[in-house]
């Protein structure tokens, strides 16, 4: 690894209302005043009364301000990636005000010297003010930081489809567990890429075998079995599909779940059988075209909601279960880490949202937007379920979510969707939202909680 990552300010437009409860908290933080004059963050309106920007320092990594400085009074801290102002040095000549593109460093006429970020010692006070989610504090890099020495356990070159989210969560995922592990690819996406070889080489570096599509989880527990037996402390590990997980497969694992077998099973879920034909699985959801599931003129998709797999899981008793969606890496890598732990007890169950580029007809490039519109319109909630508590917890709760149509219309699967097929789809993601809060702590304290659909 060469150098660090750093932390980085996100701004979302499409959240902001223009409070400026960020800028008084920036003004109040460095001043102790809410005036803006002292405020290092500026929200940026249109003539529409739209906020379409924020004008604050970037932290860039060859920052313009400080290459322009004459004095030397700027400069980038490398442990914390913060480019600091030096008071002492700087001499005023407001240069490094006219070589920054963002309007990040500027001048402060009650003080009369320049000011910018400086990212208030880890904790932004702008992102803490901020209620509707328009500022996050993004930590990605501490993943980078943390892990980006370890050597990737995936080679370079195997065959997966163009912007394939199922390489992005194997590397990720092996690169964190290490090689003392036994990987079992089923047949399915992971094991077409070259996964358990092509032309008598892996594409992985670890132990790796190719179960039937109908006994990946027993094979797993046989193994570890063994492994217990000698002695030894090696991570079972499956990474199937949804339809060797969901609907072939789903005897052997439900069998393993029940004996709390020691394993992580992830399922990545691309919603149908992606690697022979884009079929239709039991979690395509309600309205997706499928090479099964036709559109034309009797049909619109498919009839059927999405089988709710994490919380069969959770009715197993796992003794851990959780959703993820690669588009939260973070979110994703607190979530490995609890299983980890949690296989070394029983089953550990990660049931994994992976947009397909490819079956889905969408571009590449869209991916990652897929995966946060769908956990932003709540059609994929991301929570996790200990059994050491026995209550569902959501982890990157949505209190206001976006129309489900914004997700929709990223999905070539969706496009026929017509006005009464969408309105179900926001029901039924609506539902499923208050079936998951009648398993929290608060609803299950609630004595006035009823959701439908429960034990009916």
């Amino acid at each position: 690894m060469t150098g660090n990552g750093y932390r980085t300010i996100a701004f979302y437009p499409d959240r902001c209302d223009g409070c400026n409860l960020c800028v008084e908290a920036c003004a109040e933080h460095h001043a102790g005043s809410k005036e803006a004059v002292h405020s290092r963050i500026r929200v940026c309106g249109d003539e529409e009364g739209r906020y379409t920007g924020i004008a604050l320092c970037r932290q860039c990594s060859m920052p313009r301000c400080a290459m322009n400085c004459p004095a030397g009074a700027l400069s980038k801290d490398p442990e914390t990636g913060v480019v600091c102002w030096d008071e002492e040095k700087c001499v005023g000549c407001l240069l490094c005000t006219l070589t920054c593109p963002y309007g990040g460093i500027v001048f402060n006429a009650a003080s009369g010297r320049v000011m910018k970020c400086d990212f208030c010692g880890g904790r932004p006070a702008c992102v803490e003010a901020c209620t509707r989610g328009a500022l996050e504090l993004k930590r990605g890099a501490d993943l980078y930081n943390a892990w980006g020495d370890l050597e990737d356990l995936v080679v370079p070159g195997i065959s997966a489809c163009l912007g394939c989210n199922s390489e992005l969560l194997l590397r990720h995922t092996l690169r964190r567990i290490g090689p003392n592990v036994v990987l079992a690819t089923p047949p399915g996406c992971i094991a077409g890429v070259g996964a358990v070889g092509v032309n008598g080489k892996t594409a992985v570096k670890t132990p790796v075998f190719h179960p039937l599509l109908t006994n990946t989880a027993s094979m797993l527990a046989g193994a570890r079995r063994y492994y217990n037996r000698i002695g030894r402390d090696v991570t079972m590990l499956a990474l199937g599909g949804d339809g060797g997980t969901a609907d072939v497969g789903f005897q052997s694992l439900s069998g393993a779940a029940e004996r709390g077998e020691q394993m992580i099973y992830i399922c990545v879920d691309n919603e149908g059988y992606m690697n022979t034909g884009v079929q239709r699985s039991g979690t395509t959801p309600f309205g997706a075209w499928t090479s099964t599931t036709p559109v034309g003129s009797v049909l619109r998709g498919k009839t059927r909601e999405a089988k709710p797999l994490p919380l069969l899981m959770v009715m197993h008793n796992c003794e851990y279960v959780a959703t993820a969606c690669t588009a939260f890496m973070e979110d994703y890598y607190e979530k490995l880490e609890k299983a980890i732990e949690a296989s070394k007890k029983g089953m550990a169950y990660i049931h994994v949202f992976s947009p397909c580029p490819t079956g889905w007809r969408f571009p590449p490039g869209k991916l990652i937007e897929a995966g946060r519109k769908a956990v932003q319109t709540n059609i994929v909630p991301l929570w996790e379920f200990e059994l050491k508590t026995g209550r569902i917890r959501f982890t990157y709760p949505v209190d206001d979510p976006l129309p489900v149509q914004e997700y929709l219309s990223l999905i070539g699967k969706f496009r026929h969707l017509d006005e009464e097929q969408i309105r179900l789809i926001q029901e039924q993601t609506e539902r499923k939202i208050q079936i998951l809060k009648a398993f929290t702590k608060e609803g299950r304290d609630g004595d006035e909680t009823r959701v439908e659909g429960v034990g009916s």
